[in-house]
């Protein structure tokens, strides 16, 4: 029998760039105070230290360092989870070390539930200069990238633009030296061209295709696009219709849905349900009951042909 599944708070960042202060303050929110013994893991020893007598609850919480890589191994994980008798941990992870390494290490039952990554607005850009590897590697799991100590002198821009290139899903906030919290509202581009002759979607952008072709129909009248979908068939659609899309998800593994684009094609029975292909379709904007009586983008096809399924099957709207 499987054992329980033990949360896991993954915080990310280099050093005094903020992890510590931020396990703190989740220590401290009374919505995370439920009772639950938790364990903390330390990878790294920055200026501030957590200290647990400062927050209620301080005697449910065992605190443990690794002071070297190699003793982040499997069997020390679980001896230390065993002594403090934890149902859940937080992790402060080292900056310099790469999460591979904290991947083969975690026992089975250990389950990822949260990545935040910390970074100080004023030498994050030095980081990802010199040592690109690493910044990509955390960013790229992350769902929040939390910039502090951030000042009008600090182009924000800059910030948005290194976070957008290796993760399109990452939430992005600025935190003044006064506490005060900005969201990131910088309107990104889209990753296609929608004025090129054939818009060509890659796999992890349907997500936004799909946003915004829904959204601003009119912008794709008479266009031609090109992207991979799972094809939605059934008998009530008739033999020239089918759906082209792909399971996206929003914010949580729950609510992933099938959502997908009308196509219309007189080869449409040949294709087979839930099978991988790749669609060249001309859009029109057209009044249909599919839209609500509304006007929406309609697929009318010229090829399709099969295609291997992609490396991440789910897609996403940011």
């Amino acid at each position: 029998m499987p054992k329980n599944p033990i949360p896991v708070y993954l915080f990310l960042g280099f050093l005094d760039s903020g992890k510590t202060k931020f396990i703190h303050d989740t220590l401290c929110d009374t919505r995370f105070q439920n009772g639950d013994k938790t364990l903390v893991i330390l990878c790294e020893e920055g200026e501030e230290e957590l200290d647990t007598s400062k927050y209620k609850g301080g005697k449910n919480v065992t605190v443990i360092t690794v002071d070297e890589q190699e003793q982040l191994t499997t069997s020390f994980l679980e001896n230390a989870l065993k002594k403090a008798r934890a149902e859940r941990v937080l992790i402060e992870y080292n900056g310099m070390w790469l999460l591979d390494t904290l991947g083969k290490a975690l026992p089975q039952n250990w389950q990822i539930y949260q990545i935040m990554m910390m970074a100080d607005s004023n030498t994050f850009e030095m980081y990802n200069s010199n040592m690109r590897q690493l910044v990509y590697d955390k960013i790229s799991v992350t769902e929040l990238v939390a910039f502090n100590r951030y000042s009008d002198k600090v182009d924000k821009m800059n910030l948005h633009k290194i976070v957008r290139a290796i993760n399109r899903r990452s939430a992005i906030i600025y935190e003044h030296p006064d506490g005060s919290v900005e969201d990131d509202d910088i309107v990104d581009p889209l990753p296609f061209d929608i004025n090129a002759d054939i818009i060509e979607v890659k796999d992890t952008d349907f997500g936004l295709l799909y946003m915004d072709a829904m959204d601003k129909p009119q912008n794709y009248d008479g266009k031609t696009i090109k992207f991979k979908a799972l094809v939605a068939r059934s008998p009530r659609m008739g033999n020239d219709t089918f759906i082209g899309g792909r399971f996206a998800m929003t914010c949580c593994v729950e609510d992933i849905r099938y959502v997908g684009f009308l196509c219309k094609w007189d080869k449409a029975s040949t294709l087979a349900n839930k099978g991988w292909y790749n669609v060249t379709a001309d859009v029109k904007a057209v009044r249909d009951p599919m839209f609500g009586n509304e006007t929406g983008p309609m697929f009318f096809v010229k090829d399709a042909s099969t295609a291997q399924k992609p490396d991440e099957e789910t897609v996403y709207f940011s």
